[in-house]
């Protein structure tokens, strides 16, 4: 008899890939950074292939869903909480993916320190904490200076890709990602995933509360056009309104 297959399911909706017999399991924990960067691409995937950044990957649903269906590009994501990247790394295990990796950085640290410039091909940024507190709004990873780092680690040409459910984030977002990027906004899901590419999405889409998204293509700007561009644009100091309690909370119950 054809062994049963394993579909793990979040909030119904199914992670991509089957899990497998622990003997095709992976290793897709990266345990410890270099103490200097950059990484080395081939010598972290053993192979070179067109590179994918998750910055605030959370429990790694979007890494993992485009490692199984774009085994030609290898995945990184990178998260500041160890929790949740226990349940990505095990989930990118159990599936025997050799294209994906994650790590435990700031997303501004690890493209600074890390990332060689011009040499990855897509950055993936979706619900970055708003920090609804105005103490800390200083916190927030969209911001000029972030952007800027963005446009360097990209290849010419080389996407970055948004979401959000704080509209004050996604205006602010509006203002100054197309300094940059060309940017242009996507009104529905993204084709490859109309549930949700992420848990939060998934939670917000099933309350019907708005989600803002967009993608944008790196602009040809030069090295001085950047750093001028970066100081002039205002920094991050709106005001984020409330937080979205009960989404919060969902989202915490992994």
């Amino acid at each position: 008899m054809k062994p049963r297959r394993q579909i793990e399911r979040e909030f119904g909706v199914p992670i991509a890939g089957e899990i497998l017999d622990p003997s095709q399991w992976t290793q897709t924990a990266i345990k410890k950074l270099p103490a200097k960067g950059p990484l080395d691409w081939q010598l972290v995937f053993g192979r070179t292939a067109p590179v994918v950044l998750d910055i605030g990957c959370g429990n790694g649903r979007y890494m993992i869903h485009s490692a199984v269906w774009r085994p030609d590009h290898d995945h990184l994501g990178i998260d500041v909480l160890p929790l949740v990247l226990r349940y990505a790394t095990r989930r990118g295990n159990q599936r025997g993916l050799t294209n994906l990796r994650f790590a435990c950085c700031d997303g501004e640290r690890f493209l600074q320190s890390y990332v060689p410039r011009g040499s990855v091909a897509e950055i993936h940024c979706y619900h970055p904490q708003p920090y609804h507190d105005p103490r800390e709004a200083a916190k927030r990873l969209i911001k000029p200076s972030f952007l800027a780092l963005v446009h360097a680690v990209l290849m010419p040409g080389g996407s970055l890709f948004v979401q959000t459910d704080n509209e004050p984030y996604w205006r602010y977002m509006k203002e100054v990602i197309p300094a940059f990027f060309d940017f242009h906004e996507q009104p529905r899901p993204w084709p490859d995933a109309p549930k949700g590419r992420t848990r939060r999405e998934i939670i917000a889409l099933r309350r019907g509360m708005p989600v803002f998204r967009g993608w944008g293509t790196a602009r040809k700007l030069s090295t001085a056009e950047v750093e001028r561009t970066q100081i002039i644009l205002r920094e991050p100091l709106f005001d984020a309104g409330p937080p979205l309690s009960e989404v919060d909370q969902l989202e915490r119950k992994m």
